[in-house]
């Protein structure tokens, strides 16, 4: 194999793969359809001129048909006079146009034929074509949907999931983080006047078990131990009416 060859083969081979590339379906297909129409065109324009032919042959058939019947009549008219001669020239001119409508009878069987050949393929041609543009909307949409599921697929392969679920795990320890930060914040500052009154509550039995131990030392009740009365001479009268409640309490106690 010669170089030429060989790059011609390189060369034509190069440009096939770059057409199949550049091909678009619906380009192609739309195309396809407008060659197939201009031939329709062609083919209807030739099948008019077939027909056209065919009514002229005919025309001249039938015209050389009917001057050879005249000239017959006309022989046999000469004849009946006893002119032999002018029915004899009536019979040249009779066999003239009689060749003539033969040949014209041959050429119009075949015009006739070739007419409806090409009406056959002009309809045949009109069903591809209107096969062809059925099958070429349903190519375009299968195209159409190729297209979007390709993009879509594209799409979904450039997405990097990795950094956005990160990016969730790192907002929901963060949203962990204040939780407990709050939390925490709650318990530290809740230290109220419920919680201290819970605080004494809970450590009232020592208090009780201390007093108890005192009255046995000093011979006096654990409730005088306890809750001794205290004067407070720099008293308010806002402070009284308090210090009346704690002597009310006091009593309340020792009765119980």
């Amino acid at each position: 194999m010669g170089l030429f060859d060989r790059l011609s083969r390189v060369v034509r081979a190069n440009l096939n793969d770059l057409v199949s590339k550049a091909e678009d379906p619906e380009k192609v297909l739309e195309q396809a359809v407008i060659d197939m129409q201009e031939d329709l065109v062609q083919l209807r324009q030739a099948v008019a001129r077939a027909i056209a032919t065919q009514k002229r042959t005919e025309q001249q058939y039938n015209k050389n048909q009917t001057e050879a019947n005249q000239w017959q009549q006309r022989a046999q008219l000469a004849l009946s006079k006893g002119d032999e001669n002018l029915a004899r020239e009536a019979l040249v001119r009779k066999k003239s146009f009689n060749d003539a409508a033969v040949t014209l009878k041959n050429q119009l069987d075949q015009q006739m034929t070739n007419v409806d050949s090409l009406k056959r393929n002009l309809i045949a041609l009109e069903s591809k074509i209107s096969e062809a543009k059925t099958k070429k909307d349903m190519l375009k949409a299968r195209a159409n949907a190729a297209k979007a599921q390709k993009q879509l697929q594209e799409t979904i392969g450039g997405i990097d999931t990795s950094s956005a679920m990160g990016a969730f795990e790192r907002m929901e320890d963060k949203v962990m983080q204040l939780e407990a930060e709050s939390q925490s914040a709650a318990e530290l500052g809740g230290m109220g006047l419920e919680q201290q009154f819970a605080a004494l509550e809970a450590g009232s039995g020592v208090e009780d078990e201390l007093a108890a131990m005192k009255a046995q030392l000093t011979g006096a009740s654990p409730s005088q131990t306890a809750l001794p009365a205290a004067d407070n001479p720099s008293s308010t009268p806002k402070d009284s009416v308090i210090d009346a409640e704690l002597e009310a309490l006091r009593n309340e106690l020792n009765q119980s």
